[in-house]
């Protein structure tokens, strides 16, 4: 057999072993029942995979060690864990003003395909909704607004609620009957939390006062600490805030006075002055959210969430609170967990001695959310 005869054959043996092995002729006899996405290229089977929900949140704040955002935050990182990474991808962009820069982030945020926006401040509201409008198959969620689209909702918790709690302790804590509370703007919310704090110490101890500075800012820890040193010197030994730093807890553990802060648990800061700390938990909610996103069943119905929901929770009560104190104090919440109380419930004067709700009539939620007044308790007006 010469060189030529020698590669012909070679060549002719190799093409019917290709026939053989593209009639699937060998002895393995599952080949059949493989399945299809077995012999499809590795490219078209993750085609053929969803691609997890892209869900972007626009924070007002930096994520602290505790505050407002830093709620949010862990809301969001609780969530991630329900829903399941394979299911959400998230990103955030902190510290984002209540301006135009609100719409470049969140212009942004759809650009690169976020199909699930949470705005979780009261300033990204305009901004928000104008973008609704420009992008309807992107779901926006606002936190403690009131302006809507189809494809645009809000949600908020009852604060006031909690903060009615508070007040209480601050009553029964409090030995000079001056009560500081530093606020950022006053919108509705604000004065449902200062409104409601009052009435809730009042019920402890008539004779409180509760003074209030504003700080135009919410989150401006200078301000913040400015605010509650002021505070101290006008008498106050019991403060709390509704700005988004610890800063006053921090000036309240400095002069070694009494704090209830909000938004976070702030032991960390003021381990000696906190007294009982209301906390947000945003966690479930925003789990029930990205699951009905991913189902494609969002629900866009506004959603103002109670003490019962487990929205908030007072924590880290401590014997700075007469027993007594605290034990009315859980039986009022008790009351209001079974929908037994409502904070607003008449008679309620303003602080010029004009009745604002009747005997035994309870506040609903239209007056609630155009409260523009202060109670009766505390000293001054409400700017403008």
């Amino acid at each position: 057999m010469n060189v030529r005869t020698s590669l012909k054959l070679v060549a002719a043996v190799a093409a019917l072993a290709s026939v053989f092995a593209l009639s699937g002729c060998d002895d393995k006899k599952g080949d059949a029942s493989k399945p299809a996405d077995a012999a499809k290229p590795a490219a078209a089977q993750k085609a053929d995979a969803k691609e997890p929900l892209k869900v972007g949140f626009v924070y007002v704040a930096p994520i602290a060690d505790v505050g407002y955002t830093k709620q949010h935050d862990l809301g969001r990182l609780y969530a991630i864990e329900q829903v399941g990474k394979d299911k959400v991808t998230t990103t955030f962009v902190e510290n984002v003003p209540e301006t135009a820069d609100a719409e470049r982030v969140i212009r942004q945020m759809v650009n690169d395909g976020n199909k699930l926006i949470f705005g979780t401040s009261f300033g990204y509201m305009n901004y928000m909704q104008k973008l609704a409008k420009e992008y309807p198959d992107v779901k926006f969620e606002h936190a403690t607004g009131y302006k809507t689209a189809p494809n645009m909702t809000t949600y908020n918790i009852r604060f006031y609620e909690g903060r009615y709690l508070a007040g209480m302790l601050a009553g029964g804590a409090t030995k000079s009957n001056i009560i500081g509370y530093v606020a950022p703007f006053p919108i509705p919310e604000v004065l449902q939390g200062i409104n409601a704090f009052t009435l809730g110490a009042k019920s402890i101890n008539p004779n409180i006062q509760v003074k209030v500075i504003w700080t135009n800012a919410w989150y401006d820890p200078p301000k913040d600490t400015d605010s509650a040193k002021t505070l101290i010197g006008q008498g106050a030994d019991v403060l709390t805030q509704h700005t988004n730093t610890s800063a006053v807890a921090s000036a309240a553990e400095s002069a070694g006075k009494m704090v209830i802060p909000y938004n976070s648990n702030m032991k960390s800061v003021a381990p000696n002055a906190q007294i009982a700390a209301l906390v947000l938990n945003w966690g479930p909610y925003y789990a029930k959210k990205m699951q009905q996103a991913v189902d494609g069943k969002w629900d866009k119905t506004p959603v103002w969430m109670h003490y019962s929901d487990g929205a908030l929770s007072l924590e880290g009560i401590t014997d700075k609170v007469p027993a007594d104190v605290v034990k009315k104090m859980e039986e009022v919440k008790a009351k209001l967990v079974k929908g037994e109380f409502h904070p607003f419930t008449g008679p309620i004067k303003d602080n010029e001695g004009k009745e604002t709700l009747k005997s035994g009539d309870v506040m609903n939620d239209k007056d609630l959310s155009t409260m523009n007044y202060y109670v009766d308790g505390v000293i001054g007006k409400v700017p403008n």
